[in-house]
């Protein structure tokens, strides 16, 4: 039997900045300070050095959030040195995941001297430390992937579903799909996730031919497959959009539809989640042919072998939005831009290079990120259409 019990893992954190904190990462509606707003944050003496705060997990009892906190700070010191033209002065705090813990931290740093705060984590300290810091003028580059927090002084860097969703619609309206099913947990990320696909195929001009909500239990998944399953050889529907945001979620879902006769060759299947990891789903049966979108691949994996080279153990697969948020201020303070660290410079619509891809961060501080597609062959990654290395064109 298959366990749908949720646990603080590597997949769990992916969705941490969704789900929160919690003993079962319970999900608390975070209140988001505002939408595009007038400029926040000092200007700096580009000449000088840029006294940096990255609030990261550590000493948490977690090993899990420990390795993610090591991570955020290696790749943030990565970034730091490879600036150019750019003195990044980055101090690094440890917090716990708990709100007091970081706005606390954060108070600490903007006592200090900080000129931004690149961190939390977690959606909910991301938002307090908004709040507190929105008094000290200082933005703050949270590295949780949930749009309910972002807007005012708080911007959100981790990758999510809104982005996902697009890159998946928008490739697949060009290879002529238009009628898409939606599958979708009845949990707060699966919620989320169901919003970001529907917004998603409404702006692409798809059409949301049908949904299908599931438990997250294997009864609750069986009780949906038998309508999935004639819809899908109904020839009524081009595409089927899950969110599977819960790790057991995937591989049960998708073994079933298998064992109805429903693949990607009945219609094209797509995902929000990441279907190669852990590489035992490669083999799956039913994710063959299946779509999801991946970081820039070459990119992350020459800042693999750096990080690991340097550090002498894999980065966290989170880890790198640290080197993004500092290279994001490095870009902007090594051009001699007086903004690095307010809204007017944070936005510019050329965005920055990480190491996971090209990025920008939007007024309403959401963000857009370049994103490959790809699929699963005879249980190996095929990337089908690239990341975009630059803003326009397709993907955006």
């Amino acid at each position: 039997m298959l366990s749908f019990a949720k646990r603080i893992t590597r997949r769990a954190l992916q969705v941490a900045g969704v789900l929160g904190v919690g003993a079962a990462l319970a999900a608390c509606a975070p209140t988001g300070l505002g939408r595009a707003g007038p400029g926040i944050g000092p200007q700096i003496d580009p000449a000088q050095p840029v006294q940096v705060a990255l609030l990261v997990p550590g000493d948490t009892g977690n090993a899990d959030l420990d390795w993610l906190g090591r991570s955020l700070a290696n790749s943030a010191r990565m970034a730091a040195a490879d600036a150019r033209g750019a003195r990044i002065d980055l101090r690094v705090y440890k917090t716990t995941p708990a709100e007091a813990s970081a706005v606390s931290t954060a108070e600490q740093a903007a006592a200090e001297g900080a000129k931004i705060i690149l961190g939390p984590l977690f959606a909910e300290s991301a938002n307090a430390v908004g709040k507190a810091m929105k008094d000290n003028n200082l933005n703050v580059l949270s590295f949780s992937n949930n749009p309910d927090i972002a807007g005012g002084n708080v911007y959100v860097l981790g990758n999510t579903f809104q982005n996902v969703a697009d890159r998946l619609v928008s490739y697949g309206v060009r290879q002529g799909l238009r009628r898409f099913l939606m599958i979708y947990e009845n949990d707060p990320a699966g919620q989320i996730g169901a919003g970001a696909i529907q917004t998603a195929i409404a702006r692409n001009g798809a059409t949301l031919t049908g949904r299908q909500q599931h438990a997250l239990s294997q009864e609750g998944i069986d009780a949906v497959i038998p309508a999935i399953s004639a819809a899908a050889k109904s020839g009524q529907i081009d595409a089927i959009f899950m969110t599977a945001n819960q790790q057991a979620v995937l591989p049960y879902l998708t073994d079933k539809l298998y064992a109805a006769g429903v693949t990607s060759r009945t219609a094209q299947m797509m995902g929000l989640t990441r279907w190669d990891t852990p590489a035992a789903r490669l083999q799956l049966p039913g994710v063959q042919g299946g779509w999801f979108a991946l970081p820039d691949t070459a990119l992350q994996s020459q800042f693999t072998a750096r990080y690991r080279s340097a550090y002498g153990e894999a980065p966290h697969e989170l880890g790198s939005l640290g080197y993004d948020g500092v290279a994001a201020i490095a870009a902007l303070v090594g051009s001699g831009n007086k903004n690095a660290v307010n809204t007017a410079g944070l936005t510019r619509s050329a965005g920055f290079s990480g190491v996971n891809g090209v990025f920008r961060l939007r007024a309403n501080g959401t963000n857009e990120r370049g994103m490959a597609i790809a699929t699963i062959n005879n249980g190996k990654v095929v990337v089908i259409d690239p990341a975009p290395r630059s803003f326009g064109g397709f993907g955006f």
